[in-house]
Protein backbone atom coordinates (compact mmCIF):
# COMPACT_ATOMS: atom_id res chain seq x y z
CA UNK A 1 0.00 0.00 0.00
CA UNK A 2 2.66 2.23 1.17
CA UNK A 3 4.85 1.47 -2.61
CA UNK A 4 1.22 2.34 -4.42
CA UNK A 5 1.23 6.16 -2.74
CA UNK A 6 4.73 6.44 -3.39
CA UNK A 7 3.98 5.78 -7.41
CA UNK A 8 0.94 7.74 -6.96
CA UNK A 9 2.80 10.67 -6.30
CA UNK A 10 5.94 10.10 -8.62
CA UNK A 11 3.15 9.47 -11.46
CA UNK A 12 0.85 13.31 -10.13
CA UNK A 13 3.37 15.13 -8.34
CA UNK A 14 0.93 15.62 -5.62
CA UNK A 15 3.03 16.47 -2.45
CA UNK A 16 0.26 14.82 -0.22
CA UNK A 17 0.68 11.10 -2.07
CA UNK A 18 4.17 11.24 -1.07
CA UNK A 19 3.65 11.82 2.40
CA UNK A 20 1.02 9.65 2.56
CA UNK A 21 3.67 6.87 1.33
CA UNK A 22 5.35 7.61 4.68
CA UNK A 23 2.70 6.37 6.82
CA UNK A 24 3.07 3.37 8.73
CA UNK A 25 1.41 0.56 7.31
CA UNK A 26 -0.57 -0.06 10.85
CA UNK A 27 -2.45 3.26 10.33
CA UNK A 28 -3.77 2.61 13.81
CA UNK A 29 -0.86 3.39 16.17
CA UNK A 30 -0.73 6.89 17.04
CA UNK A 31 0.17 10.12 15.00
CA UNK A 32 -0.27 12.69 17.29
CA UNK A 33 -0.49 13.57 21.23
CA UNK A 34 -1.66 16.24 21.97
CA UNK A 35 0.33 18.33 25.04
CA UNK A 36 -2.16 21.62 25.20
CA UNK A 37 -5.57 19.91 26.41
CA UNK A 38 -6.29 18.75 29.95
CA UNK A 39 -6.08 15.52 29.02
CA UNK A 40 -3.98 14.39 26.25
CA UNK A 41 -5.68 13.53 22.53
CA UNK A 42 -4.09 11.17 20.36
CA UNK A 43 -5.14 10.81 16.87
CA UNK A 44 -4.01 7.76 14.67
CA UNK A 45 -2.53 7.69 10.83
CA UNK A 46 -5.96 6.50 10.31
CA UNK A 47 -7.52 9.40 11.45
CA UNK A 48 -5.25 12.00 9.48
CA UNK A 49 -6.39 9.49 6.52
CA UNK A 50 -10.02 9.65 6.83
CA UNK A 51 -10.14 13.32 8.11
CA UNK A 52 -7.71 15.00 5.27
CA UNK A 53 -9.85 12.64 2.48
CA UNK A 54 -13.30 14.29 3.66
CA UNK A 55 -12.10 17.79 4.01
CA UNK A 56 -10.54 17.16 0.66
CA UNK A 57 -13.94 15.78 -0.75
CA UNK A 58 -15.74 19.24 0.41
CA UNK A 59 -13.06 21.16 -1.86
CA UNK A 60 -13.90 18.94 -4.37
CA UNK A 61 -17.57 19.39 -3.56
CA UNK A 62 -17.17 23.54 -4.09
CA UNK A 63 -16.11 22.78 -7.71
CA UNK A 64 -13.33 25.14 -7.81
CA UNK A 65 -10.72 26.23 -10.47
CA UNK A 66 -7.32 23.99 -10.23
CA UNK A 67 -4.90 25.28 -7.90
CA UNK A 68 -7.47 27.65 -6.50
CA UNK A 69 -5.84 29.58 -3.15
CA UNK A 70 -6.92 28.31 0.14
CA UNK A 71 -6.40 31.43 3.06
CA UNK A 72 -6.20 30.31 6.37
CA UNK A 73 -6.23 32.33 9.99
CA UNK A 74 -6.32 30.23 12.58
CA UNK A 75 -4.74 29.27 15.52
CA UNK A 76 -2.79 26.34 15.60
CA UNK A 77 -4.00 22.80 15.91
CA UNK A 78 -4.37 19.48 14.60
CA UNK A 79 -7.49 20.13 12.76
CA UNK A 80 -5.42 23.17 11.09
CA UNK A 81 -2.79 20.45 10.07
CA UNK A 82 -5.88 18.52 8.67
CA UNK A 83 -6.67 20.85 6.47
CA UNK A 84 -2.99 21.79 5.25
CA UNK A 85 -2.82 18.65 3.94
CA UNK A 86 -6.23 18.10 2.73
CA UNK A 87 -5.68 21.44 0.57
CA UNK A 88 -2.67 19.15 -0.55
CA UNK A 89 -4.64 16.34 -1.23
CA UNK A 90 -7.31 18.21 -3.28
CA UNK A 91 -4.71 20.11 -5.69
CA UNK A 92 -4.95 23.91 -4.18
CA UNK A 93 -2.60 25.71 -2.84
CA UNK A 94 -2.46 26.77 0.93
CA UNK A 95 -1.80 30.31 2.19
CA UNK A 96 -1.48 30.68 5.92
CA UNK A 97 -2.21 34.09 7.72
CA UNK A 98 -0.76 35.45 10.53
CA UNK A 99 -2.97 35.50 13.25
CA UNK A 100 -1.77 38.64 14.66
CA UNK A 101 -3.05 40.42 10.97
CA UNK A 102 -6.07 42.85 11.69
CA UNK A 103 -8.51 43.77 8.94
CA UNK A 104 -5.93 45.95 6.98
CA UNK A 105 -3.82 42.82 6.45
CA UNK A 106 -6.38 40.75 5.88
CA UNK A 107 -8.05 43.02 3.72
CA UNK A 108 -4.93 43.56 1.30
CA UNK A 109 -3.69 39.74 1.29
CA UNK A 110 -7.52 38.57 0.33
CA UNK A 111 -8.13 41.03 -2.49
CA UNK A 112 -3.69 40.16 -3.85
CA UNK A 113 -4.08 36.53 -3.07
CA UNK A 114 -7.51 36.53 -4.35
CA UNK A 115 -8.53 33.07 -2.57
CA UNK A 116 -11.58 30.96 -3.52
CA UNK A 117 -11.94 30.01 -0.20
CA UNK A 118 -11.17 31.58 3.53
CA UNK A 119 -10.91 29.44 6.61
CA UNK A 120 -10.61 31.88 9.80
CA UNK A 121 -11.19 31.55 13.12
CA UNK A 122 -15.35 31.53 14.66
CA UNK A 123 -15.26 34.67 16.70
CA UNK A 124 -13.06 36.46 13.52
CA UNK A 125 -16.20 35.61 11.04
CA UNK A 126 -18.01 38.41 11.00
CA UNK A 127 -15.20 40.64 9.63
CA UNK A 128 -13.66 38.45 7.58
CA UNK A 129 -16.31 36.98 5.80
CA UNK A 130 -17.40 40.83 4.96
CA UNK A 131 -13.93 41.31 4.03
CA UNK A 132 -13.65 38.16 1.84
CA UNK A 133 -17.18 38.18 0.27
CA UNK A 134 -16.09 42.16 -0.99
CA UNK A 135 -13.25 40.51 -2.96
CA UNK A 136 -14.99 38.29 -4.57
CA UNK A 137 -14.14 34.78 -2.15
CA UNK A 138 -17.70 32.56 -2.25
CA UNK A 139 -16.83 30.02 0.65
CA UNK A 140 -15.70 31.29 4.25
CA UNK A 141 -15.74 28.77 6.60
CA UNK A 142 -15.03 28.21 10.22
CA UNK A 143 -11.87 26.64 12.07
CA UNK A 144 -11.24 26.94 15.71
CA UNK A 145 -8.58 25.22 18.54
CA UNK A 146 -11.50 23.30 20.23
CA UNK A 147 -12.17 20.91 17.01
CA UNK A 148 -14.98 22.91 16.36
CA UNK A 149 -16.08 25.36 13.31
CA UNK A 150 -18.46 24.87 9.96
CA UNK A 151 -15.60 23.32 8.09
CA UNK A 152 -15.60 20.26 10.07
CA UNK A 153 -19.39 20.50 10.41
CA UNK A 154 -19.63 20.43 6.25
CA UNK A 155 -16.23 18.16 6.23
CA UNK A 156 -18.50 15.12 7.82
CA UNK A 157 -20.79 14.76 5.47
CA UNK A 158 -18.39 13.90 2.60
CA UNK A 159 -16.79 10.19 2.29
CA UNK A 160 -13.71 9.29 3.69
CA UNK A 161 -11.87 8.03 0.35
CA UNK A 162 -10.37 10.16 -2.06
CA UNK A 163 -7.46 10.02 -4.75
CA UNK A 164 -5.65 13.01 -4.59
CA UNK A 165 -5.16 15.39 -7.41
CA UNK A 166 -2.42 16.08 -9.74
CA UNK A 167 0.06 18.63 -8.88
CA UNK A 168 -0.77 20.46 -6.31
CA UNK A 169 1.65 23.33 -4.69
CA UNK A 170 2.42 23.41 -0.99
CA UNK A 171 1.81 26.33 0.38
CA UNK A 172 2.40 29.85 -0.55
CA UNK A 173 4.28 32.24 2.05
CA UNK A 174 3.70 35.85 2.14
CA UNK A 175 5.46 37.62 5.20
CA UNK A 176 6.60 40.58 6.03
CA UNK A 177 7.51 41.80 9.63
CA UNK A 178 8.64 45.25 8.96
CA UNK A 179 6.37 47.44 9.46
CA UNK A 180 2.73 46.88 9.90
CA UNK A 181 1.73 47.37 6.39
CA UNK A 182 2.53 44.36 3.67
CA UNK A 183 4.94 45.03 0.54
CA UNK A 184 3.38 45.97 -2.72
CA UNK A 185 3.54 42.87 -4.83
CA UNK A 186 3.51 41.16 -8.14
CA UNK A 187 1.94 38.75 -9.43
CA UNK A 188 3.97 35.86 -11.87
CA UNK A 189 1.71 33.08 -13.48
CA UNK A 190 4.08 29.76 -13.35
CA UNK A 191 3.35 26.69 -15.58
CA UNK A 192 1.64 24.82 -13.21
CA UNK A 193 -1.06 27.37 -13.06
CA UNK A 194 -0.56 28.88 -9.09
CA UNK A 195 -0.05 32.53 -8.85
CA UNK A 196 3.14 33.54 -7.22
CA UNK A 197 3.39 36.62 -5.44
CA UNK A 198 6.99 38.10 -5.28
CA UNK A 199 8.19 41.74 -4.17
CA UNK A 200 10.27 42.57 -7.65
CA UNK A 201 11.15 46.48 -6.48
CA UNK A 202 11.18 48.86 -4.05
CA UNK A 203 8.00 51.13 -5.20
CA UNK A 204 8.04 53.31 -2.02
CA UNK A 205 10.17 53.81 0.79
CA UNK A 206 8.58 51.46 2.81
CA UNK A 207 8.88 48.67 0.23
CA UNK A 208 12.71 49.22 0.32
CA UNK A 209 12.53 49.38 4.34
CA UNK A 210 10.41 45.85 4.32
CA UNK A 211 12.63 44.39 1.50
CA UNK A 212 16.06 45.34 2.97
CA UNK A 213 14.93 43.98 6.62
CA UNK A 214 13.27 40.49 7.21
CA UNK A 215 10.44 39.96 4.46
CA UNK A 216 9.77 36.39 3.12
CA UNK A 217 8.73 35.35 0.02
CA UNK A 218 8.02 32.26 -1.37
CA UNK A 219 6.00 29.34 -3.33
CA UNK A 220 7.28 25.84 -1.89
CA UNK A 221 6.12 24.00 -5.08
Amino acid sequence: LEQSWIELSMSNGNLFAALRGAFPADLDTVAIETADTPVPLHYTWRDLERATAMIANLLESLKLPPASRVAVQTEKSVEALMLYLAVLRAGHVFLPLNTAYQAAEIEYFIGNAEPAVVVCAGRNFGWVSKLAFKAGTKHVFTLNDDRTGTLLDRAVFHGDSHTPARRASAMLLLNCSASSQPCSTTKKRCMSGVVVMAPPTASSESDAKCMNSSSHWAAVV
